[in-house]
């Protein structure tokens, strides 16, 4: 006889209390690459945002700026960014890795609780922040994502393109990836921890931020004008990125190959029954040349297409495969805040 076997389900940790969430305190992550320009203009406003946070809140921050191989003089002046109300962490990558790994680096990096999630470039509105950090704490949200209001400013062709992309990357996905959002966002310390487990090493981040589920809360917002410099996506690193994105997160492309496969396959058919019986009712001659030709060409860039939408997903598996770390680091530095400092002397005299 089989003993009776008592069977508890221990749920996950969550934060009840908004003070007990806060005590876990906030990390903010800001990818660079060419920022010189504007990044001592949003550390002011980052500042400005940890102290208010302290004040009304008591929630600890820190910065954690990943420089991703620029070329001017982006990490030399934050190297020298104060620690003024919050630490900060510079973390120089030994080359480019891309955008997505500078995210994934300021995420292992990062020492608090929740994790925020900001370009460097000052479009995304700092002010946003305590709204991000209000739905954490107050709503007890995990995800708490950014999207375009609008795109009216943009050209009909790059709205177009945009639209076609979620379409793709969304068509037939169990977890739909909102349309239009971005990576300004910010995950509880339970939706962070998750984003951690997760292995790939071809990312794609909203990709991935959206599939843990947890709960989730979009806000609209209005890109602010970029102050200074010039953006560094130009049509083809937004190409890469989005090739890179599909065949991450989706395998909408192979689905896709094949539906183009069985249409023309149906078509050839058809056409073929057609030429029988034209040949056989009216004695028509069959055609030649042209129709063999213009066929071949259509059926031969088809496969060549198809053929190099495999290659990506085998070029997928072959990364995932040799297992090569995301990133190298090749500097970090953290200063701590005058507040930081201070907690450490007293832990160490007790």
């Amino acid at each position: 006889m089989t003993a009776a076997v008592d069977t508890k389900i221990t749920p996950l940790p969550r934060e009840r209390q908004p003070a007990d969430a806060a005590a876990q305190g906030l990390s903010i992550v800001v990818p660079l690459y060419n920022e010189a320009a504007t990044l001592e203009r949003l550390h002011l406003r980052l500042i400005e945002v940890a102290k208010r946070l302290r004040e009304v809140r008591a929630l600890a921050c820190e910065v954690i700026y990943v420089d991703d191989g620029s070329r001017d003089g982006t990490l030399a002046i934050a190297r020298e960014l104060p620690a003024t109300a919050l630490d900060v962490q510079v973390i120089s990558l030994s080359r480019n890795f891309g955008k997505e790994a500078a995210l994934l680096a300021g995420l292992d990096h990062a020492r608090r609780g929740a994790v925020l999630f900001i370009d460097g470039d000052g479009q995304h509105p700092t002010s946003l922040i305590e709204t991000l950090v209000a739905h954490w704490l107050d709503e007890d949200c995990d995800v708490v994502y950014t999207a375009k209001a609008h795109r009216a400013n943009e050209s009909l062709i790059r709205r177009v393109a945009v639209k076609g992309f979620y379409l793709l990357l969304n068509w037939g996905a169990r977890r739909k990836i909102p349309e239009d959002a971005g990576d300004f966002r910010l995950l509880s310390p339970r939706a962070a921890n998750a984003l951690r487990q997760l292995p790939e090493r071809n990312r794609f981040f909203k990709g991935l931020s959206s599939w843990i589920g947890f709960r989730q809360m979009r806000i609209d917002y209005e890109p602010e004008a970029r102050a200074e410099g010039r953006s560094t996506w130009n049509l083809r690193r937004l190409i890469g990125l989005s090739i890179d994105g599909v065949t991450a997160f989706s395998v909408a492309p192979l689905r896709l190959a094949t539906v183009i496969g069985t249409v023309l396959a149906l078509v050839a058919f058809f056409y073929g029954l057609q030429i029988i019986y034209e040949t056989l009712v009216y004695g028509v001659a069959v055609p030649g040349y042209p129709s063999l030709f213009v066929g071949v060409m259509v059926l031969g860039g088809v496969q060549l297409i198809m053929i190099g939408v495999v290659g990506e997903y085998i070029g997928k598996i072959l990364e995932e495969i040799k297992g090569r770390p995301v990133y190298f680091v090749a500097e970090h530095a953290v200063k701590l805040s005058e507040a930081d400092k201070q907690t450490d002397a007293r832990t160490a005299a007790e």
